[in-house]
């Protein structure tokens, strides 16, 4: 059976996405690094909706923790695998680049590219077989595609997710795995609750931030058979906010 696999999927973006991705059909792994809680509410509206959920708590930043988690779950489904992977586990350490720690800069390309590179290494070797096929859908973000001030770290981070998603695309095309990237502008989730909401506003064209479930929407369609031609892209989501 196929799986689909939503990294940082307890709130957010990733919440919205694993609840949508649901819908397709393939059950729904809810990664989570803390939030118990919040996780298990994402598998119970999956679950009412006729869907069905597993959650699996890891760190995605952490090779070992990751490479365990991938194991134990592989080990109780040993005639499945995730035919859909969504890297969408993320942090924000936001500050002046000459004010920022090691464990500033660390953490946040650790989680975001590092969580990228040991889930998605890990989970390769079972899409690409036969050529079973897969699709991978990466969350970058504006900051990647322009730089943000203040974000040095988080437009570094995401700026690289785009760059080894280009590559990586190029490198499993042949085995009939697509890989993709997704860069929201700003999205009303408790990840933008502490920024200047009305200020940013004016900057967008559209004039607000936009839904996760708008981004959830776009995911859908790049994990869908329909988008099967299109690898190698970022596409933009941001109420025509460029730069």
């Amino acid at each position: 059976m196929k799986y689909t696999l939503v990294t940082g999927a307890s709130r957010g973006i990733g919440r919205a996405v694993a609840l949508r991705l649901a819908r397709q059909g393939n059950p729904v792994i809810i990664n989570y690094l803390s939030n118990e809680a919040a996780a298990r509410e994402v598998a119970t509206l999956i679950e009412q909706e006729g869907g069905a959920a597993e959650l699996l708590p890891f760190d995605a930043s952490d090779p070992k923790a990751a490479e365990s988690a991938l194991d134990q779950w592989e080990n109780a489904h040993p005639d499945d695998y995730v035919a859909v992977l969504v890297n969408n586990a993320g942090i924000r350490r936001d500050g002046m680049m000459f004010m920022l720690s090691d464990d500033d800069w660390n953490s946040v390309i650790d989680t975001t590219l590092g969580g990228f590179f040991h889930v998605t290494r890990r989970l390769l070797k079972h899409m690409m077989p036969r050529r079973r096929g897969g699709r991978i859908i990466n969350i970058a973000s504006l900051s990647g595609v322009k730089g943000m001030p203040g974000q040095t770290n988080y437009s570094a981070a995401k700026a690289a997710l785009i760059g080894a998603t280009k590559a990586l695309a190029q490198e499993v095309a042949p085995r009939g795995v697509t890989v993709n990237a997704v860069a929201p502008g700003f999205i009303d989730t408790d990840m933008t609750a502490d920024l200047p909401r009305q200020e940013l506003e004016k900057m967008i064209p559209a004039g607000r931030f936009g839904r996760p479930e708008e981004v959830a929407e776009l995911v859908a369609f790049l994990a869908s058979d329909a988008a099967a031609y299109i690898t190698g892209e970022v596409i933009n989501i941001n109420g025509g906010l460029y730069t």
